[in-house]
């Protein structure tokens, strides 16, 4: 299904978002940020979505924030400056949320609101030449939407040094601050992104999706309550039929027939 600014293709359980503004660099506009909202958010309702993966048209993955988009904040007053914002903090959100793991493949370069769109993302695969950066300061404003997934995603040591800094970095270091999880030649990047996608289609369907929220949830909770919900998730999934057919599938020696 085309839209304006995104195509959005069904490969069977595998959901593909693509940005498509080449011509300005994937850039983020309100129209892209609507329809990326409402795109993530039908995915996650959709249960027969095993995996999604989030990439971009053209020449790179998104170079950040319109910037038309940009120069039309120039005449809102605050108040209409902060609804943008959330608008902006909700599609942000609708990915990372989404029931489905969301798989980012990156190429070229991902800077301001691009990276924060991978820093939303559950796995990421990049090329070895993309360029990243946090670059808001050197246009006189911060990465404040895209703080909140970024700094879950690197902390807030590597937050604070590319923020301040606005400067540029490569792969290597998006790798080593936990920005990306793989690296790899562009001319293998397709492969690796399909490799990863296959160890999700490997794994129970219901536990890939519980395993990403129980990731996301732990961090935020106090000890004992971290306790009775790790127990009573682990005793869920080991009474559901999804968690009985893996066990038995792994002792009978023969892949699980998941549902």
């Amino acid at each position: 299904m085309t839209q304006e600014t995104i195509i959005i293709e069904r490969e069977g359980a595998v959901a593909r978002v693509r940005l498509n503004r080449p011509g300005v660099r994937n850039a983020l506009d309100a129209r892209m940020i609507s329809e990326l909202t409402q795109a993530f958010t039908a995915l996650s309702a959709d249960a027969g979505v095993r995996a999604v993966v989030l990439e971009g048209e053209g020449k790179m993955f998104s170079g950040g924030a319109d910037i038309n988009y940009m120069r039309a904040g120039l005449d809102l007053g605050e108040a209409e400056n902060k609804s943008d914002a959330l608008r902006l903090s909700e599609m942000f959100a609708s990915i990372e949320n989404c029931a489905a793991p969301v798989v980012a493949k990156v190429h070229g370069a991902a800077l301001g609101g691009g990276s924060g769109l991978i820093a939303a993302c559950d796995i990421v695969i990049a090329a070895d030449d993309t360029t990243f950066g946090f670059t808001e300061v050197k246009l006189g404003i911060v990465p404040a939407v895209i703080s909140p997934f970024v700094v879950r995603k690197i902390g807030q040591t590597h937050a604070r040094a590319l923020f301040t800094t606005g400067e540029r970095f490569g792969a290597d270091r998006a790798l080593r601050i936990g920005l990306v999880h793989e690296v790899v030649p562009y001319h293998a990047l397709h492969q690796a992104v399909q490799k990863k996608l296959e160890e999700l289609a490997e794994s129970g369907p219901q536990a890939v999706r519980v395993a990403k929220q129980l990731a996301r949830t732990v961090p935020s909770l106090a000890p004992e309550k971290a306790r009775e919900f790790t127990a009573e998730t682990i005793a869920k999934r080991r009474a559901s039929d999804e968690g009985q057919e893996g066990l038995r599938a792994f002792l009978e020696k023969r892949k699980p027939k998941w549902q």
